[in-house]
């Protein structure tokens, strides 16, 4: 019974390591001397009209390298995510002070002056973008006709469709387009200045006035 019981303690000891049902201070050096211990403890009092179970040690020993596998994996992860996080952020602060163009639909006209663009996920036969003012009033649209698939930037100069100058302030725009019969998928893009970089356990963001936090991957394209 002893033989037994001190299997089963074994058994129990390891697949809870691997469940990470340890305390988090417990490592796989600790996890090997448990073992160790067990295992001596448990030939010592086997019976010996039953011995212990060539079977038994195997997949004992097997679930021990295993719990080493992926603790020794999971820091090499860590490692490696943090090694990538500083890389990304490095690359990041260059470009404070930059333009960019993240998803979003949101315009700021200044000076008569906005940016915006699209992405294309496929070629497209006809294409059009619609600047809507506050109240939901369209303002202004532009015919871009034939385009390729990617990402197609575009400035506005503040003028209406009537030939009048908007006022500066925030709108908003949508793209529609078509490929003969078929919609063409098509991501807004808003512009602005990249004024800060920080890093968290989110990753690498970038802070766009008007348009928020923004992560790094979200960046189309750097004007």
């Amino acid at each position: 019974m002893a033989s037994v019981q001190t299997t089963n303690t074994v058994s129990t000891d390891l697949m809870a390591a691997m469940n990470g049902k340890k305390a988090e201070t417990s490592t796989a050096v600790d996890a090997q001397d448990r073992f160790m211990k067990l295992l001596v403890t448990q030939m010592r009092n086997q019976d010996p009209l039953n011995p212990l179970d060539n079977a038994q040690v195997t997949s004992q020993l097997a679930q021990l390298s295993t719990v080493s596998g992926i603790d020794k994996l999971n820091t090499t992860l860590q490692a490696l995510q943090s090694s990538y996080q500083t890389s990304q952020a490095l690359q990041a602060t260059d470009m404070i002070g930059h333009g960019v163009l993240v998803p979003g639909s949101s315009i700021e006209l200044v000076d008569s002056k906005a940016i915006l663009g699209v992405d294309f996920a496929s070629a497209a036969d006809k294409t059009k973008i619609t600047v809507r003012n506050a109240a939901g009033l369209a303002v202004r649209t532009f015919d871009l006709g034939a385009q390729q698939a990617g990402i197609v930037p575009l400035a506005w100069d503040g003028k209406t469709d009537g030939g009048e100058t908007a006022p500066d302030g925030s709108y908003k725009f949508e793209v529609s387009a078509v490929r003969g019969q078929e919609n063409v998928t098509a991501t807004t893009l808003s512009f602005g200045s990249v004024s800060s970089v920080t890093t968290g356990a989110s990753g690498v963001k970038l802070s766009v006035p008007g348009i928020g936090n923004v992560n790094f991957a979200d960046v189309r394209q750097v004007l």
